[in-house]
């Protein structure tokens, strides 16, 4: 899910009247394509069981932090029981089993401290503990973060991915979908006809040309820049326009990692 915001309003969680496949309902990036299986390694689906019956839905995307971690947005805790949700690595149709992916239980829940239910205050972010280590299958990969407060400039081209919707109609895919997407830095992101003054530092915008962003389905998951010849997540999608997701000078926020790089690893020493 996407948090879309024109009166801070959340709409995302994802309903599905039946399962699929493998027990999960999907939607996608808008202006993306499908990306090419074992790519984006790092890239997870976090599904969701809302009735306790054992049927999952996807409600966001995460990042693969470490064999037994999880980087997804606060936003997409739904509920701080563990019990509640599944996390699928190694994924790329969410509609048939491929044998790459790997089906793991969460144990522990954490969410930044200082988040409030509030997009405009930031701290979107939030740490899945697995109740299993993932293996190295040749289908997952730790993400690399960027140095502590790094920023990129103004018109940077990185890619979004994951498997939100593709438009306002709901149009959904099967396959993890990725679209370049450009910075937008915050000394524009921040004037009055754009976000104005609920785009923070602490957040990296991208996109806002009308043609490519996030929507709901893409919450959590990974801003994915090249950056000194590494790809490194840069970002957590975070909240977007409500309505139509690609919207002329409303890009998608994404939480900034490098703004919490330091509570993401001394959180994880402190739950080991």
């Amino acid at each position: 899910m996407i948090c879309l915001v024109v009166l801070l309003s959340c709409i995302g969680l994802i309903c599905a009247e039946e399962p699929f496949n493998h027990n999960v309902h999907n939607e996608r990036v808008i202006g993306g394509s499908d990306a090419r299986p074992n790519t984006w390694r790092w890239q997870v689906s976090l599904q969701y069981d809302s009735y306790s019956d054992g049927y999952y839905y996807h409600i966001c995307g995460g990042s693969i932090i470490s064999s037994s971690y999880i980087m997804t947005a606060a936003h997409c805790i739904l509920s701080m029981d563990p019990n509640k949700y599944r996390v699928v690595v190694g994924e790329y149709n969410l509609y048939e089993y491929d044998g790459s992916e790997q089906f793991i239980r969460v144990d522990t829940v954490i969410v930044h401290p200082d988040w409030n239910d509030d997009l405009a205050k930031g701290n979107d972010i939030a740490l899945l503990k697995l109740a299993n280590p993932m293996y190295d299958n040749g289908f997952v990969e730790i993400a690399t973060f960027p140095y502590p407060e790094q920023t990129l400039p103004h018109g940077f081209t990185c890619y979004i991915t994951g498997w939100g919707l593709m438009d306002h109609i709901g149009s959904a895919p099967d396959k993890l979908q990725v679209a370049p997407i450009n910075v937008v830095e915050h000394s524009v992101c921040s004037q009055h006809e754009w976000w104005g003054s609920i785009a923070l530092k602490t957040m990296v915008c991208a996109g806002g040309d009308g043609v490519i962003s996030g929507c709901q389905g893409d919450s959590g998951g990974p801003l994915n820049c090249l950056t000194d010849g590494t790809w490194t997540v840069h970002g957590v999608v975070s909240y977007g326009p409500a309505g139509m997701c690609n919207q002329v000078s409303k890009p998608t926020v994404f939480t900034r990692v490098s703004s919490f790089v330091e509570w993401i690893f001394s959180t994880m020493e402190q739950n080991l």
